[in-house]
């Protein structure tokens, strides 16, 4: 008879298998970002909000500057990163990119009809390209603020000519912005699925992901004018020890 109690019990590789990443955006400035084709409000472009009336980041934002911040920390570390978002320049086609792109660490497990790997680099691998899905799924950015006890506020902007250096006549609009100095919460998560055949694990995953999200200091319009500034809580995020990682040896020797 087979008992239980004798049967070994294996856990589960933490660096294999999927996690969630919570994180808080707290707007330290007024937050502009704009509802194309709204209604409901007397500005030009309204601010963005849910079903429940509760203002979003949208998780499309989030995810193109994030994808932005992480392709620069990948250069910086000598990393071989193809070129978003045109499609031909991209994994695995890379058109007119020099070599370098053929290491284990960027096979994951993607074959030719002939049987031979199409390789993806590590920025592809994370945020997905025309012939790979995205190992991250990004939650839209929540305010946890409650609708009625956030003003509308209303700022005022005039278009300019750029040759003449001058307003343009009667290119008078308003933009819908959250109350300045508020220190709004918008909370979410990052959802990192299991790496598969990539050495590229969900710990080294996670860390990459950090270090982007540290490098994004404004979102939404208006960046330039000092909107949409924040600073960012990782609630959940665990101290991630990075000493045991042969990054080196992860891709091929580069530093």
């Amino acid at each position: 008879m087979i008992q239980l109690a004798e049967l070994i019990q294996t856990q589960p590789d933490p660096n294999q298998s999927s996690q969630e990443l919570a994180i808080v955006a707290i707007i330290d400035t007024a937050l502009c970002v704009g509802a194309g084709g709204s209604s409901g409000s007397l500005a030009d472009k309204p601010i963005l909000r849910n079903a429940e009336g509760r203002l979003v980041i949208p998780a499309s934002q989030l995810k193109g500057r994030l994808r932005h911040e992480c392709e620069k920390i990948a250069r910086a570390l000598s990393w071989p990163v193809c070129e978003s978002p045109v499609a031909q320049r991209m994994c695995p086609q890379r058109a007119g990119l020099n070599g370098g792109f053929e290491q284990a660490a960027y096979d994951v497990g993607d074959r030719k009809p002939d049987g031979s790997p199409r390789y993806h680099c590590i920025i592809c691998q994370l945020f997905g390209n025309p012939a790979l899905p995205s190992r991250v799924l990004f939650d839209d950015l929540i305010c946890t603020e409650a609708p009625e006890n956030i003003p509308e506020v209303l700022r005022p902007g005039v278009t300019l000519n750029r040759r003449r250096r001058t307003a343009e006549e009667n290119k008078l609009y308003f933009l819908e912005t959250s109350p300045a100095n508020a220190k709004l919460r918008f909370e979410g998560k990052l959802h990192i699925q299991p790496p598969g055949q990539s050495r590229f694990n969900t710990y080294q995953a996670k860390a990459l992901l950090l270090a982007g999200l540290r490098h994004i200091h404004a979102l939404g319009g208006g960046k330039s004018t000092g909107l949409g500034w924040l600073q960012w809580e990782f609630p959940d995020s665990t101290q991630l020890n990075l000493d045991g990682w042969d990054w080196n040896s992860l891709l091929g020797g580069r530093p």
